[in-house]
């Protein structure tokens, strides 16, 4: 077998690859003598089947198999033989086959770029200092009053008011027409809570239950709902009961409420404080390291392999398909496409492959690698945030195939604070840091 390569860019090269006509006829004898075991034929018995019958029945199907079978061993021999390694599946651009002259194919592919980096250790980058407010506390315990208020019966004599919740039923109409899928029974509204559209919700001020109200609502021509963008809509509601939110009182008995950990109010507002300083301190950690690796990526130029970004984009569209698929919604529903999705997320992921490349370089020159013991550590953690034990965390992405993207996650993070703890890091306010991290 040879191999050559030929650069069409940093990142994009042509294989091309020449098997033996020894080698290929000797495949092709082999495959052959295999298919004349299984091979059914009328008139033959099994194992009798003449060569040049076998030839005329199953020619094409034996030159694809034994083309397959030979890129599916002479590809890594190539790659080991001219050190070049695809970030990704050639391509492959074209082959021939024939008995008596070998087996050439010319595969096209990309690969990791080369770059020269130095001087990243040592840099100097602002670091937010970690403080919570107690008016963020305070508004934590709010929010969780809300959460335990129980709805209760109006009493009051009255008309339907910001926090109330109304029980309606309603059907949407355009033109004297009804709009297909804008009909509901026993539908629920927090009123003012922006659940639906604004001039919705304030038209059902001032009413009572029993009562029925027409409210029109202008759809602005760019409302995040495509159905409804651009239309003016004719609401017939009849509210059906009106209730109100019971907020519970704040104190130890509250406290108490919630778990066997609070033994009164005070403790549970420690508890708060401490879970928002863990959050502000992960964020915070998150932002030194985006806005450190903004400093190393600004000191070199990196051609980026398309198949990367590309990757990239297409994980994106698929965390965007899935997080709408959880509220309800679908690409369509929110009018978007695919290729608008991907085009918003193409700088994103562009820096995202800049960056591992910059991390796997970094990691290349200072011999980083991940240890068991820290793979183990990494899945602990990855188990405790999921409340599951970290072998069954483990068999499940060993079974899945997503171990090494794993492996590499955490090896990326190993990197990132190795470049930390060589960094000048100077704790400054919020508003005194320096070169915000991009994106």
């Amino acid at each position: 077998m040879k191999a050559s390569i030929e650069q069409i860019s940093p990142v994009k090269k042509r294989l091309t690859v020449e098997v033996e006509a020894e080698e290929v006829d000797r495949k092709i004898e082999e495959a052959y003598k295999e298919l004349k075991k299984r091979a059914k034929v009328d008139g033959f018995r099994p194992g009798k089947v003449p060569r040049n019958i076998l030839q005329r029945h199953f020619g094409d199907q034996v030159t694809q198999d034994v083309k397959r079978g030979l890129l599916s061993e002479t590809l890594p021999q190539a790659f080991e033989e001219t050190k070049i390694f695809p970030v990704a599946m050639p391509v492959i651009e074209s082959e021939t086959l024939k008995v008596g002259e070998g087996f050439k194919y010319v595969a096209l592919m990309e690969v990791r770029p080369e770059f020269e980096l130095k001087d990243y250790m040592g840099l100097e980058v602002d670091k937010e200092l970690v403080s919570v407010k107690e008016e963020a506390v305070n508004s934590q315990i709010e929010e969780i009053r809300r959460v335990n208020s129980r709805l209760k019966p109006l009493e009051e004599d009255r008309g339907i008011r910001n926090d109330d919740c109304a029980i309606l039923e309603y059907e949407a109409f355009e033109g004297g027409k009804p709009i297909e899928g804008m009909k509901a029974q026993n539908f629920m509204i927090r009123v003012g809570s922006g659940q639906f559209h604004p001039e919705f919700e304030k038209g059902l001020q001032g009413f009572k239950a029993g009562e029925s109200v027409e409210i029109t609502v202008d759809y602005a021509a760019d409302d995040p709902n495509a159905g409804l963008a651009g239309k003016k809509v004719l609401f017939k509601v009849k509210v059906t009961d009106v209730k109100v939110m019971e907020t519970p009182e704040l104190n130890d008995d509250f406290a108490k409420s919630l778990g066997a950990d609070f033994n009164d109010l005070e403790t549970l507002k420690n508890r708060i404080r401490e879970d928002m300083k863990a959050r502000e301190e992960k964020r915070v950690d998150r932002e030194l390291k985006k806005r450190l690796l903004d400093k190393v990526g600004a000191k070199v130029s990196v051609d980026l392999p398309e198949t990367l970004v590309e990757s990239e984009m297409r994980y994106a569209v698929e965390t965007v398909k899935q997080n709408l698929l959880r509220m309800g919604s679908s690409l369509e529903k929110s009018g978007l496409t695919e290729e608008k999705v991907r085009e918003d997320f193409r700088v994103a992921s562009e820096r995202r492959v800049k960056d591992l490349l910059i991390l796997g370089e970094i990691a290349k020159q200072n011999d980083l690698s991940l240890t068991e013991t820290e793979l183990d550590e990494g899945f602990a953690d990855l188990a405790k945030g999921i409340g599951q034990d970290p072998k069954v965390v483990r068999q499940y992405y060993e079974a899945k195939d997503l171990l090494e993207g794993f492996r590499d996650r955490l090896l990326e993070e190993k990197t990132l604070n190795y470049l930390v703890k060589g960094a000048k890091i100077r704790e400054v306010e919020a508003a005194q840091i320096k070169d915000a991290p991009q994106g």
